[in-house]
């Protein structure tokens, strides 16, 4: 089976599920991510974008935090 997708592999299949448990697949401006959350506010941990000027954007950089509020769960 071939998978082409901007999403990693480990996230597709997990090997350990506790590791991914806290992650969770937002958006925040119309830009999907993943993000974990912690307290009030969620830190960035990949963005799924494939938009390239998604990735330029300072506020949504892997490790950076948003506010919990600007975020769309779906």
């Amino acid at each position: 089976m071939i998978i082409h997708s901007i999403v990693p592999q480990e996230h597709i299949f997990p090997a350990n599920q506790e590791v991914f448990s806290n992650q969770t697949e937002c958006t925040w401006n119309n830009v999907p991510m993943l993000v974990e959350k912690e307290g009030s506010k969620c830190r960035v941990i990949r963005i799924m974008s494939s938009n390239p000027a998604d990735y330029l954007n300072g506020n949504i950089q892997p490790g950076s935090y948003v506010n919990i509020n600007e975020i769309n769960f779906s």
